[in-house]
């Protein structure tokens, strides 16, 4: 199934200007644009990618599996040993990181839907060792599990982050018809977790001692972030859906209130206010960034590498499900100062964006028969 082609792409002007929280602007291209090199294809609605070492890499695909891809392309069988997985709705197997040690322990840490009783279904995150031959996961332990678990298809969040010392970051959605329990943390729902390998609770935990919390609690106040990633700063940074207008893109720290669904820039699918309909309240902090309309975002990454120029380096990417496109955006600080819209003539979902070994940038695209892309830089 391996499949290689390059193409390149144009970056048209655009002439819209983004609506967000401080001014952003919109900007044309203004360094040579990428060739999009598709790397893998026939994946079913991959969903993340991790690099493995010798060109190898791992992707997920949400109705659960998980495959080997060679460097030349050619897509492994379905690895053995994932654990049981409700791949309903938005649910699946999703995100997928390795340890930071892997060259040598081999560990890594994937999310998905974890099926309950009677219908029910939360996300969870195992750990597991990728075996010697690549072909099935060994040591597979389950070490945190969203609670409660409720029936519902929708609002999974699920992105993993290693952080600085070794501990990990997970993302958890407020389950759609839950979202009021983003606000109470005597529950895992709209929340970011931080958790130690082994499933433990960081005793320096915002709320860990406060009674009735939920101690694996970071953050609260968030709908369903799809994205995660340390920023050049070493800090944690996510993006969220809004419902209809007002995707997010925050810093989150410790023990703060990020609103939803109190404060939002979106409104009810097929329109009207939620809640009082405010987009500020006391107590409650703002996105760094917001999106009307919304653009669906989906997997982020900070541009480290030289390879693409100095305009993108220190960039963040972001890709659009719903504008098939993806998003660069250029920092200062913490203030997103422009938007430029790459490859609008993919028309692929762009699901998973990630910065390999080799300084290049990887795409996923959300499809029956998505793919596995490579940003060449042109010389």
């Amino acid at each position: 199934m391996s499949f290689t082609a390059r193409r390149p792409l144009s970056l048209p002007i655009l002439a819209s200007v983004l609506l967000a929280v401080g001014a952003v602007t919109s900007i044309p291209s203004r360094a040579a644009e990428p060739v999009v090199e598709v790397v893998a294809r026939d994946l079913q609605n991959p969903w993340a990618v991790a690099f493995i070492g010798q060109g190898r890499m791992l992707v997920t695909e949400r109705p659960g599996r998980m495959r080997v891809i060679e460097p030349d392309g050619r897509v492994g069988q379905p690895l053995e040993g994932l654990p049981a997985i409700d791949a309903v709705g938005q649910g699946g197997l999703l995100d997928l990181i390795t340890d930071s040690g892997f060259a040598s322990n081999r560990r890594l840490y994937f999310c998905y839907s974890e099926p309950g009783s009677a219908g029910t279904n939360s996300t969870a995150l195992a750990s597991a060792r990728l075996s010697d031959d690549a072909r099935r996961l060994e040591d597979v332990k389950v070490i945190f599990s969203q609670r409660p678990k409720v029936a519902s298809r929708l609002h999974f969040g699920c992105r993993v982050v290693e952080a600085p010392g070794g501990l990990l970051f997970l993302t958890l959605g407020d389950r759609f018809h839950r979202m009021a329990d983003a606000q109470t943390l005597d529950n895992h729902h709209g929340k970011v977790v931080r958790i130690r390998k082994d499933g433990g609770v960081p005793p320096d935990n915002p709320f860990v001692q406060r009674a009735g919390a939920r101690p694996e609690i970071w953050s609260y106040g968030h709908r369903n972030p799809q994205g995660a990633a340390l920023g050049v700063d070493g800090r944690l940074w996510t993006q969220e859906h809004g419902p209809q207008g007002g995707d997010e893109i925050n810093r989150p720290d410790a023990g703060k209130n990020y609103g939803w669904p109190v404060i939002t820039y979106g409104e009810n699918y097929g329109g009207g206010k939620i809640g009082d309909g405010i987009t500020a309240k006391q107590g409650m902090e703002q996105p760094l960034h917001q999106w009307t309309p919304s653009i669906a975002p989906s997997g982020m990454v900070f541009v480290r590498t030289d390879r693409y120029g100095p305009a993108w380096k220190g960039s963040l990417l972001v890709g659009s499900l719903k504008f098939r496109y993806l998003s660069r955006l250029e920092i200062d600080g913490t203030r997103v100062v422009r938007e430029e819209r790459l490859l609008p003539e993919l028309g692929q979902r762009v699901r998973d964006v990630r910065e390999g070994p080799d300084g290049l940038i990887y795409l996923l695209t959300d499809d029956r028969n998505g793919q596995l892309l490579r940003l060449q830089p042109v010389r």
